[in-house]
């Protein structure tokens, strides 16, 4: 288990936690991320979403748990070693959210961030941004999105 170092970054700076769905990379703010862990055992809940993995117990509290690539529309892959759970807050609803590996924690400057309004597909509502680096591309997702359209999450 992972806990997250939120240290302030200059104004016109996003932090963000990098991670892996298949070969792209995405990323979540990091101020919504509470912790990274190991993939543990997962309790499937009748009736759910598809993309709805289930749920675990964190330290007492029962989270649900969301298959980002079943969420976001990609082609399922199998687990290894390196898939984590991203658990993220978005207003008062704890989630984790299951990705291939988290890779590390960047900061963009506004300057590297270009707002994704050419990606006009089913996606595209989950795509807050794209971060730009060298030939680096870096999908940021929008949380708001992702979560606040599960009415099982509430």
């Amino acid at each position: 288990m992972a806990k997250i170092d939120k240290t302030a970054v200059a104004e016109g700076e996003m932090q963000v936690v990098a991670f892996k769905l298949r070969k792209e990379e995405y990323s979540f703010n990091i101020l919504n991320v509470q912790e990274i862990k190991d993939l543990t055992d997962i309790t499937r809940v009748p009736y759910a979403s598809d993309f709805i993995k289930g749920v675990i117990n964190l330290r007492g509290s029962v989270l649900p748990v969301i298959d980002l690539k079943k969420r976001l529309g990609l082609m399922d892959t199998p687990y290894t070693d390196d898939t984590r759970i991203v658990i993220v807050k978005v207003e008062d609803v704890s989630v984790g959210m299951v990705v291939d590996g988290v890779t590390e924690v960047l900061v963009f400057n506004q300057s590297e961030i270009e707002v994704a309004k050419s990606v006009n597909n089913e996606i595209g509502r989950f795509i807050s941004g794209i971060g730009k680096r060298n030939d680096r591309l870096v999908i940021m997702l929008d949380l708001d999105a992702i979560v606040g359209v599960t009415d099982e999450l509430k």
